[in-house]
């Protein structure tokens, strides 16, 4: 990896933050400052020292390019060796001495190049950096204001000068720099807060508030500065203040959102709830509110509305009209869906918030998700194929649409979209829920032995085992589909085994078990599992299939009693598997199925 010249800034607790940055390599440097090499910094050498050393810079140089990090340093020590005069060559070497964790040494070089180029700019800035990764503040702070003294437009030092005294907690510099930044850049409200909270962390309150006056007289039309005024007035205890601030601002323009955030608090903190609920009504019809502060709002609400017994009517209604007014305000069409699954509304009724959501931002997926979620639950399988194509418009990428769709196809029985809806979501499921994707996998697997493409369906059994090993219902049939094909006896045993282990009193898995052991020509074994699957069969109707593989397997226990009086139950349990039953009963012998 190519040496990079590197140093990192380390913020204070008390608020110190400078950007960290990569010092260019020796090839790379900005192209906007002035170069660090400059003739006159360079000492009277001989011609011969001359050529020499310039050879050996440049031969740094290359070295640095060929990530030879050791050659380069070296090659600079031998540059400094040669002329002691060299500050392009201290300052180059600082970084090597940083990284080696040098820092003393680092920082000695970079003081040598200043001292040798007191005119480089370059240098004097990379050095206060090294002071501050050092946390010499102070003696960062005496190069910034050498900087500044020569450039006083130099607002980005100053900004570094700023944050540096407040690390010291020498308000009085910070103020003076805060003046500077006012001279270079004209008042502001940024700059005006700054110097308040300052003047705050000082014990001087006054001084505080003639800031924020000052601000005020100078943007008289700015009504927002007025509102702060009385924000300082209410914090510092002066509520009769604050009132005439915010009044004077609502009397000038009533839907003024700030003055009414304000005022209610002034209500709020006073008690007087009545106010505070008419000033919170204003507040959240007017247009003027941005959504932020609506939310906020009917939060403080909800909580108030809790506190008084939970009247969601009164919450709802509220609901109602500022969307009435605010129409596409999403994010307070997603808190009242929030709000009355919170309150265990009936569904039909979160739904239909639900779709006034999405009718507003139709790429709200988790909202969609409830929503097919819902649907599921009242079987709505056509509309959650809209659902999921309409969410899939918005959110190409996720799986959870292609899963819901899969699945209503299935209930639609539509096996041949089932396979199609399932491959177009595998192309999204590297960021997919894993049980999910295994999910998707194994109904493939079923779906393809349905078409009788026995190859691919093993694949996606592969494939859901792949993400979920233990999916047990992806283990069950694919163990049965090797075995009823003909396949690999033993893995599916193995597997087959796995999903007993699991779940010991799931027919179906035992039964499978016992097939695949009656295929092995483990009888005796197989009947215990048998036995088993038959005790645990608690639907209503026996399964068919359990008992006609029961009866094969006493058939060849050559016990045909109760072989032949299990095909009849499977006969009269409905088998799609008729004329082979007879076929057995009449004969009193097991026949394979194909």
């Amino acid at each position: 990896m190519r040496h990079a010249f590197k140093y990192i800034l380390i913020a204070s607790a008390a608020g110190l933050v400078v950007s960290t940055t990569a010092i260019p390599s020796f090839a790379e440097r900005d192209k906007q400052r002035k170069t660090a090499v400059s003739s006159t910094e360079m000492p009277v050498l001989s011609y011969e020292d001359s050529v020499k050393y310039n050879t050996l810079f440049l031969d740094a140089i290359l070295a640095e390019a060929a990530d030879k990090t050791d050659s380069a340093y070296t090659l600079l020590k031998q540059c400094i060796e040669l002329n002691p005069n060299a500050a392009e060559a201290y300052y180059f070497l600082a970084p090597f001495e940083s990284d080696k964790k040098n820092d003393s040494l680092a920082i000695a070089y970079l003081t040598k190049a200043v001292e040798l180029s007191p005119d480089n700019e370059d240098y004097q800035e990379r050095l206060a950096e090294y002071y501050i990764n050092a946390r010499q503040y102070s003696k960062a702070i005496d190069v910034y204001e050498a900087l500044v003294a020569r450039h006083g437009d130099r607002t980005d030092v100053l900004q570094l000068l700023l944050q540096l005294y407040n690390q010291q907690k020498d308000y009085d510099n910070m103020l003076r720099v805060l003046t500077r930044l006012e001279q270079n850049d004209g008042n502001s409200e940024g700059l005006t807060l700054s110097k308040v909270h300052v003047f705050e962390l000082k014990g001087d309150k006054k001084s505080a508030c003639k800031a924020l006056q000052d601000l005020c007289q100078s943007y008289p039309n700015d009504l927002g500065y007025q509102v702060m005024l009385g924000n300082w007035f209410m914090q510092n205890n002066e509520p009769k203040a604050a009132f005439e601030r915010y009044q004077n601002v609502l009397n000038e323009e009533p839907e003024n959102a700030m003055a009414l955030a304000s005022m209610y608090d002034y209500y709020t903190a006073n008690g007087d709830t009545l106010k505070a609920k008419d000033i919170m009504k204003r507040s959240l019809l007017s247009k003027n509110t941005d959504s932020e502060a609506k939310q906020s709002m009917l939060k403080q609400l909800i909580q108030t509305n809790e506190k008084a017994g939970g009247d969601s009517t009164i919450v709802l209604n509220m609901f109602d009209k500022v969307l009435e007014i605010s129409p596409k305000d999403a994010a307070v069409a997603e808190l009242k869906v929030a709000y009355m699954s919170l309150k265990k509304m009936p569904t039909a009724a979160i739904d239909s918030a639900i779709i006034d959501l999405l009718n507003v931002t139709p790429d709200r997926k988790g909202a969609r998700i409830q929503l097919l979620q819902d649907m599921w639950s009242a079987k709505n399988w056509t509309q959650i194929v809209e659902q999921c194509h309409t969410g899939l418009a918005f959110n190409p990428d996720e799986l959870a649409f292609y899963y819901f769709m899969s699945l209503a196809y299935i209930q639609l029985e539509k096996p041949d979209l089932v396979v199609e809806t399932i491959r177009k979501g595998m192309a999204h499921c590297d960021k997919a829920n894993k049980d999910m994707v295994a999910e998707l996998y194994a109904i493939m697997g079923d779906y393809l032995q349905k078409q009788h493409q026995t190859k691919e369906s093993y694949a996606a059994y592969d494939s859901c085992l792949a993400y979920k090993s233990d999916n047990i219902y992806a283990l069950n049939n694919y163990a049965y589909y090797l075995c009823e094909n003909g396949g690999n006896l033993q893995k599916a045993a193995q597997m087959s085994y796995k999903t007993v282990e699991a779940e010991p009193r799931n027919a179906s898995y035992l039964d499978t078990y016992a097939w695949i052991l009656f295929m092995q020509g483990h009888y005796t074994e197989a009947r215990i599992y048998a036995d088993q699957a038959l005790q645990n069969d608690t639907d209503s109707v026996a399964s068919s299939v359990i008992l006609e593989h029961a009866g094969d397997i006493y058939a060849q226990l050559k016990d045909m009693k109760k072989a032949v009086d299990y095909w009849q139950k499977a006969l009269k349990a409905g088998s799609g598997n008729e004329a082979i039953l007879m076929k057995k009963i009449r004969l009193k012998k097991y026949i394979k199925s194909r």
